[in-house]
């Protein structure tokens, strides 16, 4: 098993090569929108590429999970919980909302929400065990 320092070393590094890559994915994907070089029938394709490398920080989190000990697991664990039912909590009663006429909001707005409220459940659970 690798030492904690080395581990941390491996996701971070890990992690900024799938932000690298999303970054000029996404990039590259909306300059050839811009130019109309995608043509309607690979649209669909092409406006999903950049999900290649954002499959890739799924699987570096998970080798992450993996590596931690179980007092870091039960803190993401808890932390993630807090941070999905704040979510359901919140997207839920905002789509009720929009049934009564305020603004629709884009779907990427769920995410920003989520890493939030995971960010605030990191803070909960480190000051329970810590």
């Amino acid at each position: 098993m690798l030492t904690d320092m080395k581990a941390k070393k491996r996701y971070l590094a890990e992690f900024s090569l799938c932000l690298g890559m999303y970054a000029l994915t996404v990039f590259l994907v909306m300059s050839l929108f811009d130019h109309g070089a995608v043509g309607a029938s690979w649209q669909p394709v092409m406006a999903l590429l950049p999900m290649v490398p954002g499959a890739g920080f799924c699987w570096v989190i998970l080798r992450q999970f993996g590596r931690m000990d179980e007092l870091q697991r039960r803190i993401q664990f808890e932390a993630l919980a807090f941070a999905f039912a704040g979510t359901a909590l919140l997207t839920f009663s905002y789509g009720f909302l929009e049934t009564v006429g305020f603004a629709k909001i884009s779907m990427f707005s769920v995410w920003g929400i989520m890493a939030v409220l995971w960010c605030v459940g990191m803070i909960v659970a480190k000051r329970r065990y810590g």
